[in-house]
Protein backbone atom coordinates (compact mmCIF):
# COMPACT_ATOMS: atom_id res chain seq x y z
CA UNK A 1 0.00 0.00 0.00
CA UNK A 2 2.92 2.32 0.70
CA UNK A 3 4.18 1.88 -2.85
CA UNK A 4 0.73 2.58 -4.28
CA UNK A 5 0.48 5.81 -2.28
CA UNK A 6 3.94 6.75 -3.53
CA UNK A 7 2.79 6.42 -7.16
CA UNK A 8 4.66 3.18 -7.93
CA UNK A 9 1.92 0.76 -9.07
CA UNK A 10 4.30 -1.62 -10.89
CA UNK A 11 6.41 -2.14 -7.77
CA UNK A 12 3.24 -2.41 -5.64
CA UNK A 13 1.86 -5.07 -7.98
CA UNK A 14 5.02 -7.15 -7.67
CA UNK A 15 4.99 -6.92 -3.87
CA UNK A 16 1.28 -7.81 -3.66
CA UNK A 17 1.79 -10.84 -5.90
CA UNK A 18 4.59 -12.08 -3.68
CA UNK A 19 2.36 -11.69 -0.63
CA UNK A 20 -0.42 -13.63 -2.35
CA UNK A 21 1.99 -16.43 -3.25
CA UNK A 22 3.22 -16.66 0.35
CA UNK A 23 -0.31 -16.85 1.78
CA UNK A 24 -2.80 -17.99 -0.89
CA UNK A 25 -5.67 -18.03 1.61
CA UNK A 26 -5.37 -14.35 2.52
CA UNK A 27 -7.65 -11.97 0.64
CA UNK A 28 -5.92 -8.64 1.36
CA UNK A 29 -3.01 -9.25 -1.08
CA UNK A 30 -5.53 -9.86 -3.86
CA UNK A 31 -7.22 -6.58 -3.10
CA UNK A 32 -3.85 -4.85 -3.37
CA UNK A 33 -3.23 -6.64 -6.67
CA UNK A 34 -6.59 -5.32 -7.88
CA UNK A 35 -5.72 -1.78 -6.80
CA UNK A 36 -2.39 -1.91 -8.61
CA UNK A 37 -3.99 -3.20 -11.81
CA UNK A 38 -6.62 -0.47 -11.59
CA UNK A 39 -3.93 2.20 -11.28
CA UNK A 40 -2.26 0.74 -14.38
CA UNK A 41 -5.51 0.81 -16.35
CA UNK A 42 -5.90 -2.98 -16.54
CA UNK A 43 -9.54 -3.27 -15.55
CA UNK A 44 -9.97 -6.92 -16.59
CA UNK A 45 -7.04 -8.04 -14.40
CA UNK A 46 -8.27 -5.83 -11.56
CA UNK A 47 -11.69 -7.50 -11.70
CA UNK A 48 -10.21 -11.01 -11.54
CA UNK A 49 -8.11 -10.17 -8.48
CA UNK A 50 -11.05 -8.47 -6.74
CA UNK A 51 -13.32 -11.44 -7.44
CA UNK A 52 -10.69 -13.76 -5.94
CA UNK A 53 -10.56 -11.62 -2.79
CA UNK A 54 -14.36 -11.63 -2.46
CA UNK A 55 -14.37 -15.40 -2.94
CA UNK A 56 -11.79 -15.95 -0.20
CA UNK A 57 -13.61 -13.68 2.29
CA UNK A 58 -17.27 -13.62 1.38
CA UNK A 59 -18.14 -11.60 4.48
CA UNK A 60 -15.49 -8.92 4.00
CA UNK A 61 -17.04 -5.54 3.35
CA UNK A 62 -13.69 -4.25 2.07
CA UNK A 63 -13.50 -7.04 -0.52
CA UNK A 64 -17.05 -6.32 -1.68
CA UNK A 65 -16.23 -2.62 -1.87
CA UNK A 66 -13.09 -3.27 -3.92
CA UNK A 67 -15.03 -5.47 -6.33
CA UNK A 68 -17.79 -2.88 -6.70
CA UNK A 69 -15.27 -0.09 -7.31
CA UNK A 70 -13.63 -1.92 -10.21
CA UNK A 71 -16.81 -3.41 -11.69
CA UNK A 72 -18.23 0.07 -12.31
CA UNK A 73 -15.55 0.55 -14.97
CA UNK A 74 -16.52 -2.59 -16.88
CA UNK A 75 -19.28 -2.20 -19.51
CA UNK A 76 -22.46 -4.06 -18.65
CA UNK A 77 -21.50 -4.82 -15.04
CA UNK A 78 -22.81 -1.67 -13.42
CA UNK A 79 -25.77 -3.51 -11.76
CA UNK A 80 -23.30 -5.93 -10.15
CA UNK A 81 -21.28 -2.99 -8.86
CA UNK A 82 -24.38 -1.51 -7.21
CA UNK A 83 -25.26 -4.91 -5.70
CA UNK A 84 -21.79 -5.42 -4.19
CA UNK A 85 -21.67 -1.85 -2.87
CA UNK A 86 -25.07 -2.33 -1.24
CA UNK A 87 -23.82 -5.60 0.28
CA UNK A 88 -20.77 -3.78 1.66
CA UNK A 89 -23.10 -1.23 3.25
CA UNK A 90 -25.16 -4.06 4.76
CA UNK A 91 -22.02 -5.66 6.18
CA UNK A 92 -20.61 -2.39 7.57
CA UNK A 93 -23.33 0.25 8.00
CA UNK A 94 -21.04 2.18 10.34
CA UNK A 95 -18.42 2.71 7.60
CA UNK A 96 -18.66 5.75 5.26
CA UNK A 97 -16.94 4.24 2.20
CA UNK A 98 -19.84 2.02 1.03
CA UNK A 99 -22.18 5.02 1.11
CA UNK A 100 -19.62 7.10 -0.78
CA UNK A 101 -19.31 4.47 -3.49
CA UNK A 102 -23.10 4.19 -3.78
CA UNK A 103 -23.17 7.96 -4.15
CA UNK A 104 -20.52 7.79 -6.88
CA UNK A 105 -22.49 5.13 -8.74
CA UNK A 106 -25.64 7.26 -8.58
CA UNK A 107 -23.70 10.36 -9.65
CA UNK A 108 -22.25 8.57 -12.68
CA UNK A 109 -25.77 7.69 -13.76
CA UNK A 110 -27.05 11.24 -13.29
CA UNK A 111 -29.20 10.49 -10.22
CA UNK A 112 -28.16 13.57 -8.25
CA UNK A 113 -30.83 13.29 -5.54
CA UNK A 114 -29.84 9.74 -4.61
CA UNK A 115 -26.15 10.66 -4.74
CA UNK A 116 -26.75 13.56 -2.37
CA UNK A 117 -28.52 11.28 0.13
CA UNK A 118 -25.67 8.76 0.04
CA UNK A 119 -22.97 11.40 0.53
CA UNK A 120 -24.81 12.96 3.45
CA UNK A 121 -25.17 9.52 5.06
CA UNK A 122 -21.40 9.00 4.64
CA UNK A 123 -20.68 12.39 6.22
CA UNK A 124 -22.92 11.50 9.14
CA UNK A 125 -20.56 8.57 9.78
CA UNK A 126 -17.36 10.53 9.05
CA UNK A 127 -17.73 14.35 8.90
CA UNK A 128 -14.17 14.69 7.57
CA UNK A 129 -14.48 12.35 4.59
CA UNK A 130 -12.73 14.14 1.71
CA UNK A 131 -14.31 12.32 -1.21
CA UNK A 132 -17.82 12.69 0.21
CA UNK A 133 -17.42 16.48 0.54
CA UNK A 134 -16.04 16.95 -2.98
CA UNK A 135 -18.56 14.73 -4.74
CA UNK A 136 -21.46 16.09 -2.69
CA UNK A 137 -20.53 19.46 -4.16
CA UNK A 138 -20.85 17.93 -7.63
CA UNK A 139 -24.26 16.48 -6.78
CA UNK A 140 -25.44 19.89 -5.55
CA UNK A 141 -24.19 21.43 -8.80
CA UNK A 142 -26.11 18.82 -10.85
CA UNK A 143 -22.82 17.84 -12.43
CA UNK A 144 -22.73 16.59 -16.01
CA UNK A 145 -20.74 13.34 -16.09
CA UNK A 146 -18.10 12.85 -18.86
CA UNK A 147 -20.46 10.72 -20.99
CA UNK A 148 -23.92 12.15 -20.29
CA UNK A 149 -25.41 10.24 -23.24
CA UNK A 150 -24.35 6.84 -21.88
CA UNK A 151 -26.11 4.85 -19.18
CA UNK A 152 -23.54 2.81 -17.20
CA UNK A 153 -26.13 0.04 -16.87
CA UNK A 154 -26.22 -0.55 -20.63
CA UNK A 155 -24.49 -3.78 -21.77
CA UNK A 156 -22.52 -1.91 -24.41
CA UNK A 157 -19.07 -0.39 -24.43
CA UNK A 158 -19.21 3.39 -23.82
CA UNK A 159 -16.72 3.83 -26.64
CA UNK A 160 -19.33 2.52 -29.10
CA UNK A 161 -22.02 4.90 -27.88
CA UNK A 162 -19.35 7.61 -27.89
CA UNK A 163 -18.75 7.00 -31.61
CA UNK A 164 -22.48 7.18 -32.23
CA UNK A 165 -22.71 10.44 -30.30
CA UNK A 166 -19.78 11.85 -32.21
CA UNK A 167 -21.43 11.00 -35.54
CA UNK A 168 -24.65 12.73 -34.49
CA UNK A 169 -22.74 15.81 -33.32
CA UNK A 170 -20.74 16.03 -36.54
CA UNK A 171 -23.87 15.72 -38.69
CA UNK A 172 -25.73 18.39 -36.73
CA UNK A 173 -22.75 20.74 -36.89
CA UNK A 174 -22.20 20.22 -40.61
CA UNK A 175 -25.89 20.59 -41.45
CA UNK A 176 -26.36 23.78 -39.45
CA UNK A 177 -23.15 25.35 -40.73
CA UNK A 178 -23.89 24.54 -44.39
CA UNK A 179 -27.46 25.84 -44.43
CA UNK A 180 -26.58 28.96 -42.42
CA UNK A 181 -23.67 29.83 -44.74
CA UNK A 182 -25.81 29.08 -47.79
CA UNK A 183 -28.64 31.30 -46.51
CA UNK A 184 -26.30 34.24 -45.96
CA UNK A 185 -24.65 33.73 -49.36
CA UNK A 186 -27.99 33.51 -51.19
CA UNK A 187 -29.30 36.64 -49.47
CA UNK A 188 -26.13 38.60 -50.34
CA UNK A 189 -26.21 37.43 -53.98
CA UNK A 190 -29.90 38.23 -54.38
CA UNK A 191 -29.88 41.64 -52.66
CA UNK A 192 -26.54 43.11 -53.73
CA UNK A 193 -25.44 41.24 -56.88
CA UNK A 194 -28.81 40.57 -58.50
CA UNK A 195 -27.97 36.86 -58.84
CA UNK A 196 -31.14 35.55 -57.22
CA UNK A 197 -31.85 32.68 -59.65
CA UNK A 198 -28.29 31.39 -59.63
CA UNK A 199 -28.15 31.67 -55.82
CA UNK A 200 -31.33 29.61 -55.47
CA UNK A 201 -29.87 26.89 -57.65
CA UNK A 202 -26.82 26.89 -55.41
CA UNK A 203 -29.13 26.50 -52.40
CA UNK A 204 -30.76 23.43 -53.91
CA UNK A 205 -27.26 22.08 -54.59
CA UNK A 206 -26.50 22.44 -50.88
CA UNK A 207 -29.57 20.33 -50.09
CA UNK A 208 -28.33 17.69 -52.50
CA UNK A 209 -24.88 17.81 -50.85
CA UNK A 210 -26.47 17.18 -47.44
CA UNK A 211 -27.76 13.79 -48.58
CA UNK A 212 -24.36 11.99 -48.83
CA UNK A 213 -23.18 13.72 -45.64
CA UNK A 214 -26.24 12.43 -43.82
CA UNK A 215 -25.82 8.88 -45.15
CA UNK A 216 -22.13 8.88 -44.21
CA UNK A 217 -22.74 9.90 -40.60
CA UNK A 218 -25.75 7.59 -40.31
CA UNK A 219 -23.52 4.64 -41.14
CA UNK A 220 -21.11 5.69 -38.41
CA UNK A 221 -23.85 5.76 -35.78
CA UNK A 222 -24.38 2.00 -35.84
CA UNK A 223 -26.23 1.72 -32.51
CA UNK A 224 -29.55 3.13 -33.71
CA UNK A 225 -31.47 1.19 -31.05
CA UNK A 226 -29.73 3.23 -28.36
CA UNK A 227 -30.06 6.62 -30.07
CA UNK A 228 -33.51 7.58 -28.62
CA UNK A 229 -32.30 6.83 -25.09
CA UNK A 230 -29.04 8.71 -25.76
CA UNK A 231 -30.97 11.81 -26.87
CA UNK A 232 -33.13 11.63 -23.73
CA UNK A 233 -30.16 11.22 -21.39
CA UNK A 234 -28.23 14.07 -23.04
CA UNK A 235 -30.78 16.85 -23.69
CA UNK A 236 -28.23 19.13 -25.35
CA UNK A 237 -27.31 16.42 -27.84
CA UNK A 238 -31.00 15.97 -28.58
CA UNK A 239 -31.44 19.74 -28.92
CA UNK A 240 -28.51 19.91 -31.37
CA UNK A 241 -29.89 17.10 -33.54
CA UNK A 242 -33.42 18.53 -33.53
CA UNK A 243 -32.07 22.02 -34.22
CA UNK A 244 -30.13 20.72 -37.23
CA UNK A 245 -33.19 18.92 -38.62
CA UNK A 246 -35.35 22.03 -38.14
CA UNK A 247 -32.70 24.19 -39.81
CA UNK A 248 -32.59 21.93 -42.86
CA UNK A 249 -36.39 21.89 -43.15
CA UNK A 250 -36.57 25.66 -42.68
CA UNK A 251 -33.87 26.15 -45.34
CA UNK A 252 -35.77 23.94 -47.81
CA UNK A 253 -39.02 25.81 -47.13
CA UNK A 254 -37.19 29.14 -47.53
CA UNK A 255 -35.83 28.09 -50.91
CA UNK A 256 -39.24 26.84 -52.11
CA UNK A 257 -40.93 30.02 -50.96
CA UNK A 258 -38.36 32.13 -52.80
CA UNK A 259 -38.74 30.03 -55.96
CA UNK A 260 -42.45 30.77 -56.21
CA UNK A 261 -43.18 33.11 -59.16
CA UNK A 262 -45.38 35.50 -57.20
CA UNK A 263 -45.25 35.55 -53.42
CA UNK A 264 -47.88 37.68 -51.62
CA UNK A 265 -46.51 40.36 -49.33
CA UNK A 266 -48.21 38.59 -46.43
CA UNK A 267 -45.55 35.87 -46.69
CA UNK A 268 -42.67 38.29 -46.07
CA UNK A 269 -42.60 37.69 -42.28
CA UNK A 270 -42.65 33.92 -42.88
CA UNK A 271 -39.79 34.21 -45.37
CA UNK A 272 -37.74 36.32 -42.94
CA UNK A 273 -38.58 34.04 -40.02
CA UNK A 274 -37.39 30.93 -41.86
CA UNK A 275 -34.10 32.68 -42.67
CA UNK A 276 -33.75 33.68 -39.02
CA UNK A 277 -34.26 30.09 -37.86
CA UNK A 278 -31.55 28.87 -40.23
CA UNK A 279 -28.98 31.58 -39.42
CA UNK A 280 -29.63 32.28 -35.72
CA UNK A 281 -30.60 28.80 -34.53
CA UNK A 282 -27.06 27.73 -33.64
CA UNK A 283 -25.98 30.85 -31.67
CA UNK A 284 -29.36 31.00 -29.96
CA UNK A 285 -28.99 27.39 -28.80
CA UNK A 286 -25.46 28.11 -27.55
CA UNK A 287 -26.70 31.13 -25.59
CA UNK A 288 -29.56 29.18 -24.04
CA UNK A 289 -27.18 26.40 -23.05
CA UNK A 290 -24.71 28.82 -21.44
CA UNK A 291 -27.53 30.48 -19.48
CA UNK A 292 -29.02 27.13 -18.42
CA UNK A 293 -25.66 25.80 -17.22
CA UNK A 294 -25.05 28.96 -15.22
CA UNK A 295 -28.36 28.54 -13.39
CA UNK A 296 -28.21 24.81 -12.86
CA UNK A 297 -27.74 23.44 -9.35
CA UNK A 298 -26.90 25.17 -6.06
CA UNK A 299 -23.33 26.45 -6.42
CA UNK A 300 -23.16 28.29 -3.09
CA UNK A 301 -24.03 25.13 -1.16
CA UNK A 302 -21.58 23.23 -3.35
CA UNK A 303 -18.85 25.74 -2.45
CA UNK A 304 -19.60 25.26 1.26
CA UNK A 305 -19.08 21.51 0.92
CA UNK A 306 -16.02 21.73 -1.33
CA UNK A 307 -14.34 24.21 1.03
CA UNK A 308 -14.35 21.54 3.76
CA UNK A 309 -12.01 19.29 1.76
CA UNK A 310 -8.29 19.78 1.25
CA UNK A 311 -7.92 17.55 -1.82
CA UNK A 312 -6.45 19.03 -4.99
CA UNK A 313 -9.68 18.13 -6.77
CA UNK A 314 -11.59 20.25 -4.27
CA UNK A 315 -9.50 23.35 -5.09
CA UNK A 316 -10.04 22.85 -8.81
CA UNK A 317 -13.80 22.37 -8.43
CA UNK A 318 -14.03 25.38 -6.12
CA UNK A 319 -12.45 27.59 -8.78
CA UNK A 320 -14.83 26.35 -11.49
CA UNK A 321 -17.81 26.81 -9.18
CA UNK A 322 -16.81 30.41 -8.49
CA UNK A 323 -16.76 31.06 -12.24
CA UNK A 324 -20.27 29.55 -12.44
CA UNK A 325 -21.47 31.92 -9.70
CA UNK A 326 -19.82 34.83 -11.49
CA UNK A 327 -21.59 33.92 -14.74
CA UNK A 328 -24.89 33.73 -12.87
CA UNK A 329 -24.29 37.18 -11.35
CA UNK A 330 -23.35 38.64 -14.75
CA UNK A 331 -26.52 37.22 -16.33
CA UNK A 332 -28.62 38.97 -13.66
CA UNK A 333 -26.87 42.34 -13.98
CA UNK A 334 -27.22 42.58 -17.77
CA UNK A 335 -31.07 42.56 -17.95
CA UNK A 336 -31.36 44.52 -14.71
CA UNK A 337 -29.14 47.37 -15.89
CA UNK A 338 -30.59 47.26 -19.39
CA UNK A 339 -34.12 47.56 -18.01
CA UNK A 340 -33.05 50.41 -15.70
CA UNK A 341 -31.61 52.33 -18.64
CA UNK A 342 -34.75 51.80 -20.70
CA UNK A 343 -37.37 52.44 -18.01
CA UNK A 344 -36.13 54.04 -14.78
CA UNK A 345 -32.39 54.72 -14.21
CA UNK A 346 -32.82 54.98 -10.43
CA UNK A 347 -33.87 51.31 -10.35
CA UNK A 348 -30.20 50.49 -10.96
CA UNK A 349 -29.62 50.90 -7.20
CA UNK A 350 -30.88 47.30 -6.85
CA UNK A 351 -27.72 46.15 -8.64
CA UNK A 352 -25.71 46.74 -5.45
CA UNK A 353 -27.22 43.63 -3.82
CA UNK A 354 -26.69 41.34 -6.83
CA UNK A 355 -22.94 40.59 -6.35
CA UNK A 356 -23.32 39.79 -2.63
CA UNK A 357 -23.71 35.97 -3.02
CA UNK A 358 -20.75 35.95 -5.42
CA UNK A 359 -18.51 37.87 -3.01
CA UNK A 360 -19.63 35.72 -0.09
CA UNK A 361 -18.84 32.54 -2.01
CA UNK A 362 -15.46 33.90 -3.06
CA UNK A 363 -14.47 34.74 0.51
CA UNK A 364 -15.68 31.37 1.77
CA UNK A 365 -13.75 29.39 -0.83
CA UNK A 366 -10.50 31.36 -0.33
CA UNK A 367 -9.42 30.39 -3.83
CA UNK A 368 -5.99 31.74 -4.69
CA UNK A 369 -4.90 29.55 -7.61
CA UNK A 370 -6.66 31.45 -10.42
CA UNK A 371 -5.42 35.05 -10.86
CA UNK A 372 -8.09 35.79 -13.45
CA UNK A 373 -10.92 35.14 -11.00
CA UNK A 374 -10.37 38.10 -8.60
CA UNK A 375 -10.04 40.43 -11.60
CA UNK A 376 -13.36 39.32 -13.06
CA UNK A 377 -15.02 39.40 -9.63
CA UNK A 378 -13.76 42.91 -8.96
CA UNK A 379 -15.00 44.13 -12.34
CA UNK A 380 -18.49 42.75 -11.73
CA UNK A 381 -18.66 44.38 -8.29
CA UNK A 382 -17.38 47.67 -9.74
CA UNK A 383 -20.02 47.47 -12.46
CA UNK A 384 -22.85 47.06 -9.96
CA UNK A 385 -21.64 49.87 -7.72
CA UNK A 386 -20.90 52.29 -10.57
CA UNK A 387 -24.24 51.72 -12.33
CA UNK A 388 -26.10 52.11 -9.03
CA UNK A 389 -24.29 55.42 -8.45
CA UNK A 390 -25.08 56.49 -11.99
CA UNK A 391 -28.77 55.76 -11.54
CA UNK A 392 -29.03 57.62 -8.23
CA UNK A 393 -26.81 60.59 -9.11
CA UNK A 394 -27.66 60.77 -12.78
CA UNK A 395 -23.98 60.59 -13.74
CA UNK A 396 -23.29 59.53 -17.32
CA UNK A 397 -19.67 58.77 -16.50
CA UNK A 398 -20.70 56.38 -13.72
CA UNK A 399 -22.90 54.57 -16.22
CA UNK A 400 -20.02 54.37 -18.68
CA UNK A 401 -17.68 52.96 -16.02
CA UNK A 402 -20.29 50.43 -14.88
CA UNK A 403 -21.20 49.15 -18.31
CA UNK A 404 -17.55 49.16 -19.38
CA UNK A 405 -16.63 47.06 -16.33
CA UNK A 406 -19.42 44.63 -17.19
CA UNK A 407 -18.02 44.24 -20.70
CA UNK A 408 -14.47 43.96 -19.36
CA UNK A 409 -15.54 41.08 -17.08
CA UNK A 410 -16.77 39.24 -20.16
CA UNK A 411 -13.44 39.86 -21.87
CA UNK A 412 -11.57 38.49 -18.83
CA UNK A 413 -13.74 35.36 -18.93
CA UNK A 414 -13.03 34.91 -22.65
CA UNK A 415 -9.29 35.42 -22.05
CA UNK A 416 -9.30 32.86 -19.22
CA UNK A 417 -11.11 30.37 -21.45
CA UNK A 418 -8.72 30.98 -24.34
CA UNK A 419 -5.71 30.48 -22.07
CA UNK A 420 -7.16 27.18 -20.77
CA UNK A 421 -7.84 26.02 -24.34
CA UNK A 422 -4.32 26.92 -25.45
CA UNK A 423 -2.62 25.18 -22.52
CA UNK A 424 -5.01 22.25 -22.34
CA UNK A 425 -5.92 22.97 -18.72
CA UNK A 426 -9.26 23.25 -16.91
CA UNK A 427 -11.34 26.17 -18.12
CA UNK A 428 -13.90 28.40 -16.34
CA UNK A 429 -16.85 26.20 -17.31
CA UNK A 430 -18.76 23.25 -15.89
CA UNK A 431 -17.04 20.72 -18.15
CA UNK A 432 -13.87 21.23 -16.05
CA UNK A 433 -15.49 19.80 -12.90
CA UNK A 434 -14.17 16.35 -12.00
CA UNK A 435 -15.03 13.67 -9.46
CA UNK A 436 -12.80 12.81 -6.53
CA UNK A 437 -11.93 9.14 -7.02
CA UNK A 438 -9.77 7.85 -4.15
CA UNK A 439 -8.85 4.14 -3.81
CA UNK A 440 -11.67 2.03 -2.39
CA UNK A 441 -11.35 -1.24 -0.50
CA UNK A 442 -7.73 -0.89 0.59
CA UNK A 443 -8.27 -1.39 4.34
CA UNK A 444 -6.20 -4.28 5.74
CA UNK A 445 -7.91 -7.44 6.92
CA UNK A 446 -8.53 -8.06 10.61
CA UNK A 447 -6.04 -10.71 11.71
CA UNK A 448 -6.41 -13.16 14.58
CA UNK A 449 -3.23 -13.37 16.62
CA UNK A 450 -1.89 -16.51 18.28
CA UNK A 451 -3.62 -15.85 21.60
CA UNK A 452 -7.04 -15.47 19.96
CA UNK A 453 -6.55 -18.58 17.83
CA UNK A 454 -5.53 -20.58 20.89
CA UNK A 455 -8.60 -19.40 22.80
CA UNK A 456 -11.01 -20.56 20.09
CA UNK A 457 -9.13 -23.81 19.57
CA UNK A 458 -9.27 -24.91 23.21
CA UNK A 459 -12.42 -23.16 24.48
CA UNK A 460 -14.97 -25.49 26.05
CA UNK A 461 -17.93 -23.18 25.42
CA UNK A 462 -18.44 -20.64 22.67
CA UNK A 463 -21.35 -18.21 22.53
CA UNK A 464 -22.77 -16.81 19.31
CA UNK A 465 -24.59 -13.48 19.60
CA UNK A 466 -26.94 -12.35 16.86
CA UNK A 467 -30.13 -10.32 16.43
CA UNK A 468 -33.60 -11.08 15.10
CA UNK A 469 -36.87 -9.13 14.95
CA UNK A 470 -37.32 -9.51 18.74
CA UNK A 471 -33.88 -8.24 19.70
CA UNK A 472 -30.47 -9.69 20.67
CA UNK A 473 -30.16 -13.45 20.96
CA UNK A 474 -27.40 -15.85 22.06
CA UNK A 475 -26.78 -19.48 21.24
CA UNK A 476 -24.12 -22.06 21.91
CA UNK A 477 -21.80 -22.96 19.06
CA UNK A 478 -18.79 -25.00 18.08
CA UNK A 479 -16.00 -23.05 16.37
CA UNK A 480 -12.74 -23.56 14.56
CA UNK A 481 -10.27 -21.12 13.02
CA UNK A 482 -8.98 -21.53 9.47
CA UNK A 483 -5.46 -20.70 8.38
CA UNK A 484 -6.73 -17.51 6.73
CA UNK A 485 -8.20 -16.25 10.02
CA UNK A 486 -11.84 -17.07 9.32
CA UNK A 487 -14.11 -18.64 11.95
CA UNK A 488 -16.19 -21.71 11.08
CA UNK A 489 -19.23 -22.17 13.35
CA UNK A 490 -21.81 -24.87 13.85
CA UNK A 491 -24.91 -23.37 15.47
CA UNK A 492 -28.61 -24.07 15.89
CA UNK A 493 -31.07 -23.62 12.99
CA UNK A 494 -32.86 -20.62 14.53
CA UNK A 495 -29.62 -18.65 14.42
CA UNK A 496 -29.22 -19.37 10.72
CA UNK A 497 -32.61 -17.85 9.87
CA UNK A 498 -31.86 -14.67 11.81
CA UNK A 499 -28.34 -14.35 10.44
CA UNK A 500 -29.63 -14.56 6.88
CA UNK A 501 -31.57 -11.33 7.55
CA UNK A 502 -28.80 -9.60 9.53
CA UNK A 503 -25.36 -11.20 9.11
CA UNK A 504 -23.66 -9.11 11.80
CA UNK A 505 -22.70 -11.37 14.71
CA UNK A 506 -20.37 -11.58 17.67
CA UNK A 507 -18.60 -14.74 18.81
CA UNK A 508 -17.50 -14.94 22.46
CA UNK A 509 -15.00 -17.40 23.98
CA UNK A 510 -12.90 -17.65 27.13
CA UNK A 511 -9.34 -18.84 27.59
CA UNK A 512 -9.60 -22.36 29.05
CA UNK A 513 -5.99 -22.44 30.22
CA UNK A 514 -5.58 -19.34 32.37
CA UNK A 515 -9.31 -18.64 32.84
CA UNK A 516 -8.59 -14.93 32.90
CA UNK A 517 -9.03 -13.78 29.32
CA UNK A 518 -12.07 -13.49 27.14
CA UNK A 519 -12.17 -12.91 23.38
CA UNK A 520 -14.94 -11.39 21.32
CA UNK A 521 -14.83 -11.45 17.53
CA UNK A 522 -17.32 -9.23 15.76
CA UNK A 523 -17.87 -9.99 12.13
CA UNK A 524 -20.09 -11.07 9.26
CA UNK A 525 -21.54 -14.59 9.19
CA UNK A 526 -22.60 -16.22 5.94
CA UNK A 527 -23.96 -19.71 5.45
CA UNK A 528 -21.78 -22.18 3.56
CA UNK A 529 -23.07 -25.76 3.37
CA UNK A 530 -23.49 -26.90 6.99
CA UNK A 531 -21.31 -24.22 8.69
CA UNK A 532 -21.34 -20.47 9.22
CA UNK A 533 -18.31 -18.66 7.89
CA UNK A 534 -17.52 -15.60 10.03
CA UNK A 535 -15.22 -12.95 8.58
CA UNK A 536 -13.79 -10.86 11.46
CA UNK A 537 -14.34 -7.09 11.48
CA UNK A 538 -13.15 -6.36 15.02
CA UNK A 539 -11.39 -8.35 17.73
CA UNK A 540 -11.74 -7.46 21.42
CA UNK A 541 -9.64 -9.09 24.14
CA UNK A 542 -10.37 -8.46 27.81
CA UNK A 543 -9.59 -9.79 31.25
CA UNK A 544 -12.05 -11.02 33.83
CA UNK A 545 -11.95 -9.31 37.25
CA UNK A 546 -10.62 -11.51 40.00
CA UNK A 547 -8.10 -11.89 42.80
CA UNK A 548 -5.21 -11.09 40.47
CA UNK A 549 -6.62 -7.55 40.07
CA UNK A 550 -7.09 -6.69 43.72
CA UNK A 551 -3.63 -5.21 43.87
Amino acid sequence: MTRLNAGRPESALEAARRAADLDPGAEWPYRLVSLAHERLGRDADAVRAAERAAELARGSWSARLRLAAVLRRVPGRYPEAVEHAATARKFAPEEPDPEVLLGDLALLRGDHARAERSYRAALAADPEHQQAHVNLGLALLRWDRPRPHHDPAWPVDPRETGRARRALEVWSRQARLLVAAATIAIAVCALFLDWGAQAQLGGFAVLVLLAPLTVRQARRVGLWSYVPAMLCRDPWLGAAVVSAAVSVLAFAAWLLLGAMPAVPSAFDPVWAGLAGIVVLGWPALAGVRALAEAWRGRPLLALAETAKASERTARRNAGVTLWVVLGRTWSVLVPLLGGALAVEPRAAVMAVAVPYPMVRGYLRARHRDDRWLPAATGLVVLSAVACAAGGVLGSAWAWRVGLGSLGAAMIVFAGRGLRAWWRGGPGPWRASLIMCDLPMGAAPSVALDTEVRQTFSYARSIVLSYADHLGPRVAGAVASVTSSGELRLIAETEAWDAIEADPRVAVFATDPLQRRFWVEVRGIALADSDVLRVTPKQVLVGEFPGRHQRR
